[in-house]
């Protein structure tokens, strides 16, 4: 384990919330649910991850990602703070890393370079030079479904040397993938960047979930990412199988982002574009496994209780 990595103890949290960014019905950023949703994910002890493409990252200007930024660092909550860097001018993301390496937050995560898919060497010097550029541990993003590109493992080998280089969030989908970076980069903290699969990557060395679901369940979440890890999976499946699924019936955030408009957390569904709320048909799915999460977590809360 690298120096960085030690000196940050409060990285090793098994859940990391790739957390919405709300808007107001006009398209502003919606600070006050922007503050409500990060209290509630602080309260549940899970790590925040900002300006991801669950964060609608990339649709926001660099003010309005640093205003984000700023904002949630004000707010001090007891939990550490991720800042996703993507895109594929690397002087913007060096300038990008640049500014917040000035700001309390303990992570980022390093996307793959958008549209140009490199190949293994091209992805070693994209990384290389943002590694450098960083002040704080780097979790790495693997997402060839967006990036359009897999991170090739002999690169990922030769990275994880870097003393900033601490996590890679694997989201594939494929345990097979997931196995190979496990194999060929130990010294790599490595965690599942899809919420359906953590109980299987967790058998196979995951250390926790950086999660899209966890949005809408915060402390239900968490319950089913430390009993994944405790191979514990009884009442798991097909329960969590079937209420995450409807989250990725179109485009990943419109279905999260309108349960909870639906459970009064977010003011609005309201995206950026290209992404609209009006592409989901219709929340009657969303609400059900909503119904049945709520209730699997308050009977858990309920045996925990003391008679």
């Amino acid at each position: 384990m690298n120096q960085t990595t030690k000196s940050n103890l409060s990285l090793n949290c098994p859940l990391w919330t790739a957390l919405v960014t709300p808007f107001l019905a006009d398209g502003e950023i919606d600070f006050i649910s922007l503050e409500a949703i990060a209290r509630d994910q602080a309260d549940a002890g899970n790590g925040i991850l900002l300006l991801g493409s669950t964060g609608e990252g990339l649709a926001l200007s660099f003010d309005e990602q640093l205003s984000i930024v700023e904002y949630i660092c004000g707010l001090s909550l007891a939990v550490p703070l991720m800042v996703a860097v993507g895109g594929y001018d690397l002087p913007a993301q060096l300038t990008w890393i640049k500014t917040c390496n000035r700001l309390p937050v303990q992570a980022y995560l390093l996307g793959s370079p958008l549209y140009a898919k490199p190949g293994p060497e091209g992805q070693f010097l994209w990384f290389s030079a943002l590694l450098e550029q960083a002040k704080y541990p780097c979790m790495l993003y693997n997402v060839p479904s967006r990036s359009g590109v897999e991170l090739d493992v002999n690169t990922l080998a030769r990275l994880q040397q870097h003393h900033n280089c601490w996590a890679l969030k694997e989201a594939s989908g494929e345990l097979e993938q997931f196995l190979r970076y496990r194999q060929a980069c130990p010294e790599l903290a490595l965690y599942s960047g899809e919420d359906a699969m953590m109980p299987y990557l967790a058998s196979a060395g995951a250390q926790g979930l950086v999660s899209v679901c966890a949005n809408a369940w915060p402390e239900a979440t968490r319950s089913y990412v430390e009993l994944s890890l405790a191979a514990e999976n009884q009442g798991l499946f097909p329960l969590w199988q079937n209420a995450i699924a409807p989250l990725f019936a179109v485009a990943n955030p419109i279905p999260v982002k309108q349960l909870m408009f639906e459970q009064q957390v977010l003011s609005s569904p309201v995206l950026r574009p290209p992404l609209t709320h009006t592409e989901l048909p219709d929340s009657q799915a969303l609400v059900h496994q909503d119904q049945l999460i709520s209730q699997w977590q308050a009977q858990r809360q309920g045996q925990a209780s003391p008679s």
